[in-house]
């Protein structure tokens, strides 16, 4: 019999594709060089949830564990007494329950923290943080912890007085002290490494910044100056100095200039200018005082009916009462004893 042999139908060839996308050459990673390792790929920064902060320690109150330690102690003592008259097994029994009461006073009492008030104690375990203990009083926390003491109270920094270039490039000095306090005393320990230094010096830097921000005096009343706005400058470093020294754990209460001054080689030339511009500004005032004299004379005169002037006389009445008015010196008085127009 004759077989017949059918091959399996060959797959559809597939119709044409579309070429794939390609990616431009910027985005493309860039292979290394031969012979050189590839960078690895830079960590993940950190988010903001885990920076540490300070949470509440574990503790309690220490006077009863005070007294529950001596009174442990106490009672080893008096049990080290009575085993010195036993013998046999109950030697071996006394010494145990001596040794278990000297262990448990022992523990309590290293366990005691006085906390001042305005205090804390950071608490830290085998170099892991655990809390800290803000209640002031004897506390009794973990004996095998670490506890190191930080100051919540208030505190001042004057910085030294600094010779900067204000906006106008003029030399100064100044100064200033900032009022600050400890808020996160987690913060403070571990997010850096001084935060008494650390402060000194963000305070420092920010005293800079403003005093190069800003002239130290200028006539434009819409601009602010270091000079004229006083209360507006220190808060705007208050609020910067703030800023700098948050991840401290550290919040500014206040910041006042106390050092305000131009350079000491240009102190007289600036004084000099200073005085010029009060005296341009005073004889500013005089002349626009004389002009509204001589206006309302000169008003009067036509209403009352006192008398006719012609143009020519009202100018060099205008004139004198001007000359009177904004000279620095006593004038004169001259008496016409002939007609107005001779």
């Amino acid at each position: 019999m004759a077989t017949h042999n059918t091959a399996a139908p060959s797959p559809q060839a597939p119709g044409p594709q579309p070429p794939a996308p390609q990616r431009p050459a910027s985005q493309l990673p860039a292979s290394p060089a031969p012979g050189v390792m590839a960078p690895s790929p830079a960590p993940p920064a950190p988010r903001p949830g885990q920076q540490l902060t300070e949470r509440p320690a574990a503790s309690m109150p220490g006077v009863p564990v005070l007294v529950a330690s001596i009174v442990f102690l106490g009672v080893a003592v008096w049990l080290i007494v009575i085993a010195r008259h036993a013998s046999g097994g109950a030697a071996g029994g006394l010494t145990f329950a001596i040794v278990l009461l000297a262990l448990a006073g022992s523990f309590g009492l290293s366990g005691l923290t006085p906390i001042q008030a305005g205090e804390a104690r950071v608490v830290q375990l085998f170099g892991q943080y655990n809390g800290t203990v803000r209640q002031p009083g004897m506390r009794c926390v973990n004996p095998f912890t670490k506890r190191r003491k930080i100051s919540t109270r208030i505190r001042n920094h004057e910085t030294a007085v600094a010779k900067v270039n204000d906006a106008d490039g003029n030399p100064i000095e100044i100064a200033a002290v900032v009022v600050w306090q400890v808020q996160d005393t987690a913060q403070a320990l571990y997010a850096v490494d001084d935060f008494v230094k650390f402060v000194a010096i963000q305070t420092e830097t920010a005293v800079r910044h403003i005093a190069t921000s800003y002239p130290y005096d200028t006539g434009d009343p819409g601009q602010l100056s270091l000079r004229a706005n006083a209360d507006e400058i220190t808060s705007q470093l208050s609020a910067e100095i703030g800023a700098r020294v948050a991840s401290a754990g550290v919040t500014i209460v206040e910041s006042r200039l106390t050092r305000l001054s131009y350079a000491a080689e240009i102190a007289q030339a600036m004084l000099r200018r200073q005085a010029a511009s009060a005296v341009v500004a005073a004889r500013q005032r005089i002349v626009e005082g004389a002009v509204g004299m001589v206006d309302l004379a000169l008003r009067r005169l036509e209403e009352q009916d006192v008398v006719e002037l012609d143009e020519e006389r009202k100018a060099a009445m205008v004139s004198n009462l001007l000359v009177v008015l904004c000279s620095e010196q006593a004038t004169q008085q001259v008496v016409n004893t002939g007609s107005l127009y001779q």
